[in-house]
């Protein structure tokens, strides 16, 4: 990768973000939104003496899982629309290489998903009074890191879509299964073993478990560097497989 031609291709993609309002409001005003339902819809529930309440359990988990499936969406219909456009054909055709381009959208989105994270926890942690043993910067920086992913995951789905009602349909297929597994509904050691092991193969049972990590524990724990670890080392591999199977336009 040629570090100017990464910070031009960020500055483009973040300038283009800049100028779509819709896009803006989806990263940032959702998350804060959903978590607003989710508080009123476990407030009232009662707390066990010394256990957290229903919503910091909750709260916790879905300020890594909103940011996740949010940035999935947008970056993978994103993609779509630089081929469908003719942009990406004529972007290839400068000395910008597919990682150059690829990364940029990480970093630019993962620039995004910093002020989606912040904006998400600082409504948790001041308006709703999130709880967490834990640091509340390492819970937005797992957030952002989880952003990454769904960024990652996004750009890798969209080669294999040709319009954005196909680029959507990978949601159920990609993003559901995740979350159904990653420990949110059911713990993952109480999983029959099968489903254990798809849980063990998806990263983002891996980001789960980071933010409870931190939401259980005042220091950060190895556990916890083990799950981020896993979790940036799927990011780079979809990246990469991402341009490995990148086209210049939908067909």
């Amino acid at each position: 990768m040629n570090p100017r031609i990464l910070a031009a291709t960020t500055g483009r993609i973040l300038r283009q973000l800049r100028h779509d309002r819709r896009t803006i409001a989806l990263l940032v005003v959702v998350p804060a939104a959903l978590l607003t339902l989710v508080y009123f819809m476990y407030a009232d529930q009662p707390t066990p003496p010394g256990q957290p309440s229903t919503f910091d359990r909750i709260a916790l988990v879905m300020l890594g899982i909103f940011p996740f499936v949010i940035m999935f969406l947008v970056t993978s219909i994103a993609m779509l629309r630089e081929r469908t456009s003719g942009t990406l054909e004529r972007l290839l055709t400068t000395p910008l290489g597919k990682l150059d381009l690829l990364f940029g959208y990480g970093i630019a989105f993962g620039l995004a998903a910093a002020v989606q994270a912040a904006v998400a926890a600082g409504v948790a942690y001041w308006i709703f009074d999130l709880s967490t043993v834990g640091s509340s910067g390492l819970v937005i920086g797992i957030a952002v890191i989880d952003a990454v992913l769904g960024v990652a995951l996004g750009l890798f789905c969209s080669a294999f879509a040709r319009t954005e009602f196909q680029a959507v349909q990978f949601l159920p297929v990609v993003v559901v299964p995740q979350l159904l597994l990653c420990g949110l509904f059911v713990a993952r050691d109480q999983m029959a073993g099968w489903l254990q092991a798809l849980s063990d193969a998806f990263p983002l049972s891996y980001a789960i478990e980071a933010l409870q990590e931190v939401g259980a524990h005042a220091e950060p724990t190895g556990r916890m560097w083990r799950d981020v670890a896993v979790v940036i080392g799927a990011v780079v591999l979809a990246l990469v497989l991402a341009a490995a199977t990148l086209r210049r336009r939908s067909g």
